[in-house]
Order: C-alpha cells, then sequence, then structure tokens
C-alpha cells in the first residue's frame, strides 16, 4: 500500500493538540494513482484537504508533491501512477523573494 508522507507544516493539521512538536507524519492508503491515494487520505482526515488541493481538486500552488522522489508533472489531474510500495511526500514549498 503507498504511503503518504507529510512535511511537519502540513502534519499539524492532523494532530488534536497545538501544543505538540511538528514532525513528519506517515499514512498508508490505498490507490494506484496520486489522485486515487489522496482521496483515501482525505476520506479519513478531512481536515487536511483543504490545505493541499484547491476547490476544483488540485494541488494548490504553495504544495509541492513527490512520487518516490520525483516532483508530480500534473498538478491538475493528479493521474501519476503510485507503486504498491510508493511513497508520496506533500510540502508546502516555499515562495517569494
Amino acid at each position: 500500500m503507498p504511503r503518504v508522507v507529510l512535511a511537519s507544516a502540513l502534519a499539524r493539521w492532523l494532530r488534536d493538540s497545538a501544543s505538540a512538536h511538528a514532525v513528519d507524519a506517515a499514512i498508508d492508503a490505498p490507490g494506484e494513482t496520486v489522485g486515487d491515494v489522496l482521496e483515501n487520505v482525505f476520506a479519513r482526515h478531512p481536515q487536511l484537504r483543504g490545505y493541499v488541493v484547491d476547490d476544483q481538486g488540485a494541488v494548490r500552488h504553495h504544495v509541492a508533491v513527490f512520487v518516490d522522489g520525483v516532483a508530480i508533472s500534473d498538478k491538475v489531474r493528479l493521474r501519476q501512477p503510485v507503486a504498491a510500495q510508493g511513497e508520496i511526500y506533500i510540502m508546502q514549498a516555499l515562495s517569494g523573494g
């Protein structure tokens, strides 16, 4: 089953206590594509959806998604395949000047 790893800036939204230290979180979720896996994660953690994708389901501009260490090329359709033991890493990208 693919594993989704959330950088600490996103993992903090999974905790009940705001006082806990921020750490990366890993969630195993079924799916054959990035979109399938993310939908399964959001079904279990709906509060995370708005921080990762927009209202149309596209990955937000300031969020980076990697599959097995390679940035996804299509942040809209999310059809990139994920291996059964693949890893999806999600982090907030830095921007500005």
